[in-house]
């Protein structure tokens, strides 16, 4: 389903009374619908697509990357996967997230909201829409879809402010007022997960099964989304039940390889629950091929993209994440706050320090994950088609940001011109799959733990470590070493090793994808987690070769604190423009 451009607010003419008729100055405004224009099937649907169309982040007025649907500024900078990158000074405003020196005056915190509640407007305008008795030529079912699949996306981003701020407005349709301006000044004093709850219930009961245009949302996204509302809170039985219901009976599998899930050609596969649709080449500027992730791609013109920017690159904490030990394990510890880790002892060999004309032989007898491979770009291993990744060249400031890429958006070069725009590379149709079936499975293995169902647990988890030992891989040179848990592993080592197991698997997973602090947060242990992590990506690095180098020195002394950083600052624009009789509604979070 392609994106549509439109105008969301409608505007109403007014007649002006001079001596000629007044319909000859009744001009509808270029650029605007009007209500009455509206009113009618094709209108309504119109005013859906607008909602569809902001799940990408982009078209709310900012700059696309403050609400981009990876989250990469929110969910992957924060969390210990991956560090801003670029050169330092180049976007403050991100250094200061990732360094966790938050203020409410932070523009990407303002541009993130104004896309959360940009999002709800336009959902409840074609619920109001679909409602309205002006709608002649619509029947009750069709109606009915609409509103579901409206309070589908209007559940969609509530949650999105919701991981952010935790207390956040929730409007309806019966609280927005087209005509008050201070209708939507609702204060932020309720915990809203009941109403997020209620928008997906109600699209779970009223949705089909499958949809004939891709993209829009089914039965089965809204019980996948539903019950992600439930792992955030914690209810794990009402979560299970729904997980094994999509689990069981939604058609949706595991596709054979790991990197399925992360080609253009492979968009709205077997596995896909719901995505987020991008295309390029379709008449528009090139804004709905993931325009909001345009800074995350290599930095020269000889790479994916053809240069610019260097933006968001993977930590070297994240790489040694990959390792696996002597029988194909993941080097984790039997505390579920994963402070036990022990991967991130010695790094993985890199070629930190060293420029692409130097010397530099890859020791690629170190057993890692082949998700890795995947997952991050590193010197001396292929890069999908494009040859051996070369390092430096690719880094715009290897001394500042380390020397790896994020991959799993990137395009094949075989697929250039028919995946890119042809205006700009970096614009690209690879979807952004935001539920998937290992999304399903490895939240079923959270539950099983939860539940104290070890053995169930660790069953969920082999599935996708077994999808990571037979499927493809990246390069066949690599010691490629993953194996699942033997049985009764789980049982023997405890909950919290079980726990832990389960977050490392979903760490392995859905690296880089944004989801990562707002995990760390919900399982209550960012500060310990992510304190370690800022430690010791701020010291020199040893590499199993023996060589010592600079990591990331800009993190010493920086650090999480509990109580404050679970969530971002209300921007505090939107407190004062929040007042009403001379008073803010929205009240702050704490330590801001």
């Amino acid at each position: 389903m392609k994106k549509l451009i439109i105008i969301a607010s409608l505007v109403a003419t007014v007649g002006v009374n001079f001596s000629c008729s007044d319909s000859f100055f009744n001009i509808e405004p270029q650029g605007a619908a009007s209500l009455t224009s509206l009113s009618n099937k094709n209108g309504v649907n119109a005013l859906l697509i607008g909602a569809y169309s902001l799940l990408d982040g982009v078209g709310a007025g900012n700059t696309g990357r403050q609400s981009t649907i990876s989250n990469y500024v929110f969910g992957g900078i924060t969390s210990g996967d991956a560090v801003k990158g670029t050169d330092i000074g180049d976007q403050p405003e991100q250094e200061y997230i990732e360094q966790y020196l938050w203020l409410s005056d932070n523009t990407y915190f303002l541009g993130k909201w104004q896309h959360t509640y940009d999002g709800v407007a336009r959902a409840n305008e074609a619920i109001l829409l679909a409602k309205s008795t002006d709608v002649k030529d619509m029947t009750e079912a069709e109606r009915n879809q609409v509103v579901a699949e409206a309070r589908f996306l209007r559940g969609h981003y509530h949650f999105e402010g919701k991981k952010m701020w935790n207390k956040i407005p929730y409007i309806d349709e019966t609280i927005y007022k087209r005509d008050d301006p201070n209708s939507t000044k609702v204060p932020n004093d309720k915990d809203i997960w009941s109403n997020i709850e209620a928008d997906f219930k109600f699209a779970a009961d009223n949705l089909p099964a499958t949809q004939g245009q891709k993209g829009r949302a089914t039965k089965w996204a809204a019980k996948t989304y539903l019950a992600k509302a439930y792992i955030f809170q914690g209810k794990w039985q009402a979560a299970k039940d729904l997980l094994l219901d999509v689990y069981t009976n939604s058609g949706k599998k595991l596709m054979p390889n790991y990197h399925d899930n992360y080609r253009n050609i492979t968009n709205n596969n077997a596995e896909s629950i719901f995505e987020v649709e991008f295309s390029v080449n379709d008449g528009s500027t090139g804004n709905n091929g993931n325009a909001g992730d345009n800074l995350n791609w290599p930095y020269s013109a000889n790479s994916p993209g053809r240069g610019c920017c260097g933006f968001y690159l993977p930590s070297q904490n994240l790489v040694n994440a990959f390792k696996t030990d002597a029988d194909g394990l993941p080097m984790i510890g039997a505390k579920a706050d994963g402070t036990a880790d022990t991967y991130n002892a010695i790094d993985v060999p890199n070629d930190q320090g060293l420029k692409s004309d130097q010397t530099f032989n890859l020791k690629k007898d170190v057993p890692v994950d082949p998700r890795l491979d995947w997952t991050v770009g590193r010197r001396g291993v292929n890069f999908l088609d494009w040859g051996q990744m070369p390092g430096f060249n690719w880094i715009r400031n290897q001394t500042y940001s380390g020397p790896y890429i994020g991959k799993k958006w990137m395009y094949y070069l075989a697929d250039e011109g028919s995946s890119t725009h042809s205006t700009s590379k970096r614009n690209v149709n690879n979807n952004y799959r935001l539920l998937k079936m290992s999304s399903v499975i490895l939240w079923l293995a959270e539950c099983e733990v939860e539940l104290g169902n070890f053995a169930e647990a660790e069953k969920y988890v082999n599935l996708i470590r077994n999808r990571a030992k037979t499927g493809s891989v990246q390069d066949a040179s690599v010691n490629y070493v993953v194996n699942p848990y033997p049985a009764g592993t789980f049982a023997s080592k405890g909950k919290e090793y079980a726990q832990n197991a389960v977050r490392m698997e979903s760490r392995l997973e859905f690296a880089m994808e944004g989801h990562r602090f707002f995990d760390l947060v919900r399982w209550g242990i960012a500060e310990p987690y992510i304190n370690k992590y800022l430690t010791e990506e701020s010291l020199n690095g040893t590499d199993l070769a023996g060589r010592t180098y600079n990591k990331r020195g800009y993190l010493k002394g920086k650090a999480y604190t509990k109580g404050k950083n679970e969530y971002f600052p209300l921007p505090n624009d939107e407190i004062l423009n929040s007042q009403k009789a001379g008073a803010a509604t929205l009240k702050q979070n704490p330590g801001y």
